[in-house]
């Protein structure tokens, strides 16, 4: 995959998340916009005028120039409430692109300096202790900016948002997001995707990687109990590894994982932070007080971290 996508490209893939099927549950009426406007489905004659409207009008808006398509990221910066000073380190918070379903991919970034880690959470819809853990490390760069001094943090609490909402693995379209990168060891088929990037979810995440472009990246996920690494990134684990209960393990790299695209392909220090299954039952204070210390020691590495 050519990491050097042009403008037209970002255009096209926008276009084409508009026109995927559309589904709208008020009275009934289900319109399927990608398959042409011929197939639309509905009851009662208002609807199929309205829906008449919508196909006649759709391309004229388009061919006259009246569409513009999405472009991503979306900034969504919180302002501070009035009498209250603007942060020294601004908050700004983006969408990076839209599921298959329509939820937005959200993420936040923190600080403004060169040294850059990209923390993902939730790829996999039904390992959400790493959604709270991440939120928590937010909270806590927040209120301690020092530490992101000369760092950027960029945080992506759900990456799969589809599968959060049904508390499944996969995305809408069942697919595997955590196998559908472009590596050298990656296997086409329904469950991992027909094609590298097939899935809206991916795609978004690797539009971060090429923005950010992160000295190193951690994935949280559940249930193995270790720390797993791929590509240069031993070091990076040990330093984790002496801040929370967790083994060092070297799982492998999976085929088209993020850690094989990430590490392998790209050569980015990459960790996958497995959790214990169990951990979906605590809470986010609980959660930050087993791991929140080898979050700290990826975004600070090499630094040690504080013992306070």
């Amino acid at each position: 995959m050519d990491v050097g996508q042009d403008s037209k490209s970002r255009h096209l893939f926008s276009f084409l998340s508009l026109v995927r099927p559309i589904v709208v549950y008020n009275n009934r009426l289900f319109l399927d916009m990608s398959k042409g406007c011929g197939q639309a489905m509905f009851a009662g004659s208002k609807k199929y005028t309205i829906a008449l409207k919508v196909c006649v009008l759709f391309p004229i808006l388009v061919f006259a120039g009246c569409y513009q398509p999405t472009e991503y990221p979306q900034i969504v910066t919180t302002l501070p409430a009035k009498g209250v000073p603007a942060p020294a380190i601004p908050t700004q918070y983006r969408i990076a692109g839209t599921s298959v379903q329509g939820r937005p991919i959200m993420y936040t970034v923190l600080g403004q300096g060169p040294d850059v880690t990209l923390i993902v959470a939730a790829i996999h819809g039904n390992e959400p202790a790493g959604t709270a853990l991440v939120r928590r490390l937010a909270e806590h760069l927040k209120q301690n900016q020092h530490l992101l001094q000369g760092r950027m943090v960029v945080l992506l609490p759900v990456a799969n948002p589809d599968g959060a909402a049904y508390n499944t693995r996969y995305n809408a379209n069942k697919v595997d997001l955590n196998r559908n990168f472009a590596t050298a060891n990656r296997i086409n088929n329904t469950e991992f995707g027909r094609t590298a990037l097939s899935e809206p979810e991916t795609s978004a995440i690797y539009q971060l990687l090429r923005q950010y472009n992160p000295d190193r990246i951690v994935s949280i996920h559940q249930s193995m109990g270790c720390i797993d690494y791929d590509g240069p990134s031993y070091g990076l684990a040990s330093r984790m590894a002496q801040y929370c209960n967790l083994p060092i393990k070297k799982l492998g790299a999976k085929p088209g994982s993020l850690g094989s695209y990430a590490g392998l392909t790209l050569g980015v220090p990459i960790i996958t932070l497995e959790l214990s299954q169990s951990d979906s039952g605590l809470g986010s204070e609980n959660l930050w007080r087993q791991y929140g210390k080898a979050l700290l020691a990826a975004v600070t590495y090499p630094e040690t971290v504080a013992s306070k």
